[in-house]
């Protein structure tokens, strides 16, 4: 029969890619399998150390934030080095006087039965083999029929003629070539010794065993010599070591737990007063100004909440007294505000009366005029501040958000502002995007806000160019306002937004103001749950920068602008 070749099947060549066996594809599938291997290989990397990493972290946390960890960890640690020294030092004593015991109680035995083998060796026929053979091994039998107090052992005896192979008698086969050489060498000088070795046992493997051998006949210059050697098996000692071992690790782990257990709980006796004191002083913090320690007894720690709760009773009566003290200076500064406004009402329209009919007067008049008319109107916005702070004091202060432009509104203020920075030569360089950035907020106040800090900035900028600068990102808007005056120190910094605070006393104030208008915008900017935060470098100038949500109500994570400006400008050069 002939064999064909249908088109579907095709050849062997056709099947399989040249240079390869298998399947089509095999190779690329194996590739892609072990791409796969090598991501899960690398992913399950990632995750044991992702986790060994965070078991690390929170233990790093429990160690300092655990006052009751560190002091058991640290008695562990000692305890544990003190029973591991004691228990070596108390093993090897006990080891060394076991071992000891078995020594002298063999080197007896071995002397003794010198003694026995000399008086059975005594008439011994030095030139018959066989009855030196049958001699040893009568001996080595008698010597094993008597006994010891030193235990099981076995016994070797070894006629060493002057010429010849020696003869050896025992009672196990190997343990003649199992004699240590040492040994044998001080044996056959004529010497008495001894040596841990191991030997094989019944089944042919080795156990540690003390091997003691004496000469019994001749010495290192006579023809003949006959050596006794006894093998003491250790076993015993060892089973008992082991248990003495076992017993020393065991008593050891149960004194460090004890210890440990010992000091946790102490530690624990102090920790407890002392968290609840942690706890009493933070709800202290909180307002919660009735909370007080429980006192126990009359020890140190009962002296410390005693003394903790007429600490707690000063700081509440204190409290009380300074909060009574704010709740009447404010309805005093709202009083006088109010009560003033209608004076103040009935002075202004005089006033204006007489700025209008100037003209008419003598130049001297018409000047006091102008200022009357200006010092008013400095009254009256220092009254309108007075007015909002106590809003703020009181709590009553309502936010009217809207949506709004905020490239429009620093415009705004951009204008309104220039007169002012005309007067006093300095450049208002504003930086906004393209797109309008819209944000839910109250135009008055954020005005009021950036009025204040462009104003500000104007005043300290020493006529150099001060820089608005506007950018958001997805939850929040923010605007820097940044001069180039004479700057701020870190200590001027903290008090910057502080009442009626000014960095430099003796300087004389250009633009006017109450002294609360930096309070009051960042009441603003808090009521609006945004920032209001400076930087100030002496000879660098200062930035101010105002953060506020594009939704009112949210909280906010990140600024759009960096509070510290990222170019400083060198002392002396303008940017």
């Amino acid at each position: 029969m002939t064999a064909t070749r249908t088109p579907e099947t095709g050849t062997g060549a056709d099947r399989f890619p040249p240079g390869g066996g298998g399947r089509p594809g095999t190779r690329e599938e194996l590739t892609r399998l072990g791409r796969g291997l090598r991501r899960r290989a690398g992913r399950a990397h990632r995750r044991t150390r992702r986790t060994l990493r965070e078991l690390g972290a929170r233990a790093a946390r429990t160690w300092r934030s655990s006052l009751q960890v560190r002091i058991g960890a640290i008695t562990m640690l000692l305890a544990g080095t003190v029973v591991v020294i004691v228990s070596l030092v108390l093993f090897s004593q006990i080891k060394d006087q076991l071992l000891d015991v078995k020594r002298q109680a063999a080197i007896d035995q071995v002397q003794a039965g010198v003694v026995y083998a000399q008086s059975e060796v005594a008439g011994i026929a030095t030139g018959d083999a066989a009855s030196v053979r049958a001699t040893l091994a009568r001996t080595v039998n008698q010597l094993l029929d008597r006994g010891g107090a030193a235990g099981d052992f076995d016994v070797v005896m070894v006629y060493r003629p002057s010429g010849g192979a020696e003869i050896p008698a025992t009672n196990r086969r190997p343990l003649t070539a199992a004699l240590p050489q040492e040994l044998r060498a001080a044996v056959d000088a004529g010497n008495q010794a001894s040596k841990y070795d191991m030997v094989p046992g019944d089944a042919g493997d080795p156990r540690p065993s003390l091997v003691v051998g004496a000469p019994v006949t001749g010495d290192a210059q006579g023809p003949d010599r006959i050596e006794l050697y006894y093998v003491f098996p250790l076993q015993q000692e060892q089973e008992s070591l082991g248990l003495i071992r076992t017993t020393v690790l065991i008593s050891g782990v149960a004194l460090t737990l004890l210890v440990v257990g010992i000091g946790v709980l102490v530690t624990r006796l102090v920790v407890d007063p002392v968290r609840q004191a942690a706890g009493t002083a933070q709800r202290l913090a909180e307002g919660q100004l009735e909370e007080r320690m429980a006192v126990r007894g009359e020890d140190d720690l009962a002296r410390l909440a005693t003394s903790f709760n007429a600490m707690a009773d000063s700081l509440q009566r204190q409290i009380t007294q300074l909060e009574g003290l704010s709740q009447l200076q404010q309805r005093f500064t709202s009083d006088v505000s109010h009560e003033l406004r209608t004076p103040l009402t009935t002075v202004q329209m005089a006033a204006e009366v007489l700025h209008e009919a100037r003209e008419d007067f003598p130049a001297h008049v018409a000047r006091s005029a102008e200022l009357l008319r200006a010092e008013l109107d400095r009254f009256e916005a220092l009254l309108t501040d007075l007015l909002e702070i106590s809003r703020y004091d009181a709590g009553a202060a309502v936010l009217d958000s809207a949506p709004a432009d905020m490239g429009a509104l620093v415009g705004r203020v951009v204008d309104g502002m220039s007169a002012l920075a005309e007067r006093h030569a300095c450049e208002l360089v504003v930086t906004r995007p393209d797109e309008s950035v819209l944000a839910e907020v109250d135009v008055r106040r954020v005005e009021r806000i950036l009025r204040n800090l462009v104003g500000n900035a104007i005043e300290h900028g020493s006529g150099r160019p001060v820089e608005i600068t506007l950018a958001a990102n997805r939850s929040a808007a923010a605007v820097t306002v940044r001069d180039h005056g004479v700057g701020l120190s870190p200590g001027e910094a903290q008090h910057v937004f502080d009442r009626f605070w000014r960095a430099d006393p003796s300087r004389v104030r250009t633009v006017g103001g109450s002294g609360l208008g930096l309070s009051i915008s960042l009441e603003d900017a808090r009521l609006h749950g945004g920032w209001l935060q400076v930087w100030g470098q002496p000879g660098a100038g200062a930035q101010f920068r105002l953060t506020l949500p594009l939704v009112a109500g949210t909280d906010l994570t990140s600024s759009p602008l960096p509070l510290r400006p990222v170019k400083l400008r060198r002392p002396g050069v303008l940017r």
